[in-house]
């Protein structure tokens, strides 16, 4: 009968353990932590990081044959990414891959470029960088039309391309062994839209996110998002997101189409209440309101 027992216990706690080990083990309900206005990282698994510096974020692998960077923000941020990655690997950086053109998320490779690392852009990356250059914004030495493969040492990093939504350049990237989404902008998770919505396009804001909600993804990580937020998310806040883009269009579609045309008097007038818990509600929904009052009344 004893011996029956430990079968049964043993056999139980293999079960156990198969489960846990199966369960997911991201992080996606601890804060990212640190303090508001300096930097932190956190690992969520598999040799990803993510590294914050203030509201801005962006992901590093470290892979056998070297380190992976996204997005190096600006000098001081990468600089201060340079020594937290020496603080995990002795490798060094072989790739940099841009999310996009906006120079608030791209500058400061250059501390990078002297490792010896290569960029990694879309192709309309080229014209606009060379018609804004910077000198702290290394050129792209690979691009790509609609997708590309980055492979190194035992990792894999898909990039995609889904047309213009926040200007005509950005890029999103997975992970696919974790179904990991790396996005930024697009998707900034229990936030409204930042401020006037420069360089996105509404409808083409929506389209995108469709596509990218039929990706084979569990996990997001986002390109923003303060300490106190998690460095993870649910897939789920990609449809969050766009339901609120949504939700604001029609919105005012509705009182444009009762009449009320005047930009200041939509911004008094509509209401979101369902977002009035999400970040920045009361000091840019309004802001929000007039990019979409310009995109009915304007075309833009």
């Amino acid at each position: 009968m004893k011996t029956l027992v430990q079968i049964i216990t043993l056999i139980l706690s293999l079960f156990l353990s198969s489960v846990v080990m199966a369960s997911p083990t991201f992080p996606t309900q601890e804060p990212m932590g640190g303090k508001e206005f300096g930097h932190s990282v956190k690992q969520v698994g598999n040799g990803i990081y993510v590294f914050r510096w203030w509201v801005y974020r962006n992901v590093f692998v470290v892979t056998d044959d070297g380190v992976i960077v996204t997005d190096p923000m600006n000098p001081k941020a990468a600089k201060l990414l340079q020594g937290e990655i020496r603080k995990v690997t002795d490798k060094p950086v072989k790739y940099v891959v841009y999310s996009h053109n906006h120079h608030d998320h791209i500058s400061g490779g250059n501390i990078f470029k002297a490792e010896g690392a290569k960029f990694i852009g879309h192709k309309n990356l080229l014209k606009q960088l060379h018609d804004h250059p910077s000198p702290v914004l290394p050129m792209p030495d690979i691009v790509f039309e609609d997708n590309y493969t980055l492979k190194l040492g035992n990792r894999t990093l898909e990039l995609s391309y889904f047309g213009p939504n926040h200007g005509d350049s950005l890029v999103v990237m997975r992970f696919p062994e974790e179904k990991i989404l790396f996005v930024v902008d697009i998707v900034t998770p229990r936030r409204v839209a930042f401020r006037g919505m420069p360089d996105f396009w509404p409808d083409e804001w929506v389209r995108s996110l469709k596509e990218i909600e039929l990706m084979d993804v569990d996990y997001v990580i986002s390109g923003h998002g303060p300490e106190s937020q998690p460095a993870i998310d649910p897939a789920s806040i990609i449809t969050e997101q766009r339901v609120y883009i949504e939700d604001l269009m029609v919105a005012v579609k509705k009182a444009m189409d009762a009449g009320v045309h005047s930009p200041d008097a939509l911004r008094k007038q509509v209401k979101l209440p369902k977002y009035e818990n999400w970040q920045y509600y009361e000091q840019w929904l309004p802001m929000n309101i007039e990019r979409i009052w310009a995109y009915y009344h304007m075309g833009w």
